[in-house]
Order: C-alpha cells, then structure tokens, then sequence
C-alpha cells in the first residue's frame, strides 16, 4: 500500500492534476462513449432488442447506456456478475487472485470456485480449467484476469468456454491496453469486460472502476447515481500527495509511524478495504482523469515478476539495500494474507497457485531501470532460474 503502484511515481504535474482537477457531466459521458468505442459495444447479430441507427464505427447511439462508471473496481465486477451469470450459480476464478475478486463474485449472489494456473504464465491452466468446469456444472461464468498484464491463451479459453456453455468475463485491472496473444486487445472478447482504476492498477485515479456490457443480450443493472462519501473524495484527491510523504519517511526509518498516523486518522485506506457498493458512482473529475490516461495507454506487462528460493531472505536483503520490495501481488493464492481464511482455497485442486504464491516477487514500478541492476543482482542470486 505504500509503495504500490502508479501513484508510487505520479509526476508532480500528475499529483497537482489529482489534488484540483474538476469535472462535469459531459466528461462522464465523454468517457463511456470512449469506453464502448474501444470495447465495440454492439448489439450481437442474435440480440432481439431493437435498437437505434449505427453511428461511427459501427457503435449504435444508444452504446453508452452499457457502460455504467463506479467508485470501486470491485463494484463494477460485482455488477458484470449481476448482469451476466444467474443467481446462485457458480463462478470459475484463477487460483492467484484477490479477496476483492471473491467479494465481487459473492455480492453477486454466486459462488467462487477456483482453477489453478500455469505457473508459466500465472493465467489458468486449460486443463485445471475444464476439469473445475466439468466437475462444478452449476458454474455459468469464467473470469479472465490476465494477471500483471500478461495474456491469458485466449483461443483454448474460448473453445472451453464454447463447449462448457460458459460466458467470459474479461477483468482488465491489470491488463487495460494490452493484446492477447491473436492480435485481439483485452476486453473485446467477453460477454462483460470490467476496469479497476484503483491504486496500482493499469489505469490509476486511485480508485474507481467500469463496467462495459458487451451483449445487448445481458441485462442492464441500474446506473449508480450517489456520490462517494467526502472523506472517501478526499482520500482519492490527497492519496498521491500522502504516498510521498510516506516513501520520504520509509526512507528516514519512520514510514511506519507515517502510515500508522495516516490510517488512524483515516487519510489513507488499505486497498483491500475499498467499498463494494453498486449505488455509488465515479465521480466527474476522475472520469476525466481516466480520459487523459485512456488515450496513452502502455502495452507491455503491468509488472515484472521472479520466482525466489527465500522470499522473506530476499525481501530482508533488499530492505538492507535500501529497495521496498515487500508488496507482492500475490503472496497467497487470494491475496492479501489477512483475508485469506475468507475463503475456502482448494489447495490440493490448485497446487501450482500455492507454489507461485509462495516464492513470487514483483518488480515495483516506481524505481529508474538504473537503480533496479542492483536490485536484479540481489535477486538472481536466489532466482530459481539461475539453476536451470
């Protein structure tokens, strides 16, 4: 939380924009129609409803009203779910994932159910995946999380999905602006795709989340229209101001006290601890924000990752060197630790998720590629890849 994410390196032009920026309606409205243009929301060819004249690219006027902004990445899943997978029915999640994903799924009125993944790629394992849908039939809906960034095999995903009669909800937390391995970008292949603008994430307003329906087919949920709290705004607004003043003070050797103060006082909030509510909205002003990223969106992964013999070594050895490098996505299978006994996680069905998530460790992005050759040296030298 401290160190985690964008905000980590906003740019003094950045942190201002986030302190006094204003918006209106029509930057809301400006957003969801970009959002439907590059998701290519459109009625598919077997949808009955009836529709208005198509406009400019291939985007029917009425597009936008699919697109429903919210305070919480985890609120627009938990709506994608509402929408798209029947109550009571069963969702297949990766094993590595977050407690705000099981949130989701449970608010929805439907039970997780987990897969296990390649440790390759940290996606799903095709195989685990048809096992846990031919062994769960009550499972409706998969969740594709394309985690770091990195691509999910898209096609054999798709040919499951097809023969199990499952629909495909594409999370693009970590990977808005990426292309799966075909060519096709991420959030263009599902029922629903969602967005998380959270802390961390690849659009970064410090929270918010989207929810884009895909299928006209799929029921609408209904607009959130509250407003977060104003002390849920203020903590958006001076987030990126109070994470430097933290960094400042890890390095002084009194972050903790920093932070302590800081969470006492209810200036910042772990990200974990973030509002599922379907009824409160994303305000203008980080609907604009969102707008000025959406334009200029990076490609390649969100986050590096290796694979360590000695973690808690490791993360010793760098904190000695002066590197935090101790906020991991995932140090357990659904992360963070201290929510880990929410759920009932199938270790024995998904050892290959407990293994990465023990010996996983992230590159953060708020360090110069320069000052990170030392830290990489710390590393390889206890980087299972140096044994092969």
């Amino acid at each position: 939380m401290i160190f985690l994410g964008q905000a980590s390196n906003y740019s003094a032009g950045q942190t201002l924009r986030q302190l006094f920026t204003r918006g209106k309606a029509k930057h809301s409205a400006e957003l969801k129609a970009a959002l439907a243009k590059k998701y290519q929301v459109f009625p598919s060819r077997s949808s009955k409803i009836q529709y208005g004249p198509k406009v400019g690219g291939g985007i029917c006027e009425n597009a936008e009203d699919r697109i429903a902004l919210y305070h919480t990445g985890r609120s627009a899943l938990a709506a994608a779910l509402v929408a798209v997978a029947p109550k009571g029915s069963q969702v297949v999640i990766q094993g590595l994932t977050c407690i705000a994903v099981a949130r989701a799924v449970k608010a929805a009125g439907c039970e997780p159910v987990f897969a296990d993944i390649d440790p390759e790629t940290l996606q799903y394992n095709p195989r685990s995946l048809a096992q846990t849908l031919k062994s769960h039939p009550k499972a409706k809906t998969i969740i594709i999380q394309n985690t770091l960034g990195i691509s999910s095999d898209i096609r054999l995903i798709e040919k499951i999905a097809e023969r199990c009669q499952v629909k495909i909800v594409e999370d693009l937390a970590h990977s808005a602006g990426r292309f799966y391995a075909d060519g096709r970008e991420m959030g263009t292949i599902g029922t629903a795709a969602v967005l998380s603008f959270g802390k961390g994430k690849a659009i970064d307003t410090i929270s918010g989340g989207a929810l884009i329906l895909r299928d006209f087919n799929c029921r609408m949920v209904n607009q959130p229209a509250l407003l977060p709290k104003k002390a849920d705004r203020r903590r958006d607004r001076w987030y990126p101001m109070l994470g430097a003043l933290m960094r400042l003070g890890y390095r002084l050797h009194i972050g903790k006290f920093i932070a302590g103060g800081f969470i006492k006082l209810h200036w910042i909030q772990r990200s974990a601890d973030a509002e599922l509510n379907l009824d409160v909205k994303l305000p203008h002003w980080q609907a604009k924000l969102v707008l000025r990223q959406l334009d200029n969106l990076p490609t390649g992964v969100l986050r590096e990752h290796k694979f360590v013999k000695d973690r808690a070594q490791v993360l010793e050895e760098l904190r000695e060197n002066g590197f935090m490098f101790d906020e991991i996505w995932y140090d357990v299978p659904v992360s963070p630790a201290r929510y880990a006994d929410e759920v009932d996680f199938p270790e024995k069905k998904c050892p290959n998720t407990v293994d990465v998530a023990s010996k996983i460790i992230n590159l953060p992005t708020w360090y110069s590629p320069e000052k990170l050759l030392y830290a990489r040296e710390i590393i390889s030298e206890h980087d299972f890849e140096e044994d092969e």
